[in-house]
């Protein structure tokens, strides 16, 4: 997919995908001194609390403007613009850690990435990773998908998420072993009340909305905010609750 980033936005409006990443770093279990790679490392907020972890780190994102934002809010970090299928690191990595980006590369290209990744790892090195497993936010994608047909438009949303037995079986057949793994549900409040739920739409699946004019896009945002509220808002905290579910995994390579 290709997916155009508002930097500036996506930290102010959408600070809970790197907060809920905090939680993955438990699973990376390295002495300190171990170079951890932070990939699709958006504004750097989770490079840094690598390096507050005692890692040496190197943050890379394939969005030129994401690494501006990182590289501006982290001066002492290291920053890279990269493809996560084609980079190749000076140094092979003790730990290649991502949170929230696998989902953003087209299914055909993931045994592409796996194999990259494992390149990349020195042998013993971890994989520790989250992205949108199977069922990702499907009430979302489904509605706007029915609003955006009712304006003419076929939607297809191209994410990639898996089942965690087909995204297992991937990475070992790129020659991972898979130690740990879980598919689970994590509904996920929203920011901005009752403009979250569009909001949502608008940074993370909003490139073919933007293709209508203005007023037929309020009509479609408008036309699925209403068949979602009886199951997405939540009355007593005013907020949108979008239906993630979460594939979140440690693999090493094993050679």
């Amino acid at each position: 997919m290709n997916q155009k980033w508002q930097a500036e936005e996506y930290t102010k409006g959408f600070s809970f995908v790197y907060q809920y990443g905090e939680n993955i770093l438990s699973l990376i279990d390295l002495p300190k001194g171990s170079f951890c790679l932070d990939l699709g490392c958006g504004n750097g907020a989770l490079t840094r609390r690598l390096q507050e972890q005692g890692y040496r780190v190197l943050g890379l994102d394939a969005s030129g403007e994401m690494v501006s934002k990182a590289a501006a809010d982290y001066p002492d970090l290291t920053f890279r613009q990269a493809d996560a299928r084609t980079f190749l690191l000076e140094e092979a990595a003790d730990c290649i850690f991502s949170n929230a980006v696998f989902h953003w590369i087209d299914e055909a290209d993931q045994p592409a990435l796996a194999q990259n990744l494992y390149r990349n790892l020195r042998p013993g090195g971890q994989l520790v990773c989250e992205f949108g497993g199977k069922g990702n936010t499907g009430a979302i994608l489904a509605e706007l998908g029915r609003q955006l047909a009712g304006q003419g438009m076929e939607y297809r949303h191209g994410f990639y998420f898996p089942s965690l037995g087909h995204h297992a079986a991937l990475l070992e057949e790129a020659g991972f072993s898979v130690r740990q793994a879980w598919l689970f549900r994590r509904p996920t409040p929203l920011a901005g009340g009752e403009e979250g739920l569009r909001n949502w739409v608008r940074m993370f699946a909003g490139e073919q909305l933007g293709r209508l004019e203005p007023a037929r896009q309020e009509q479609a945002l408008a036309g699925m905010e209403a068949v979602l509220r009886p199951y997405l808002w939540d009355p007593e905290k005013s907020c949108w609750v979008a239906d993630y579910v979460r594939l979140r995994l440690q693999a090493v390579r094993e050679d």
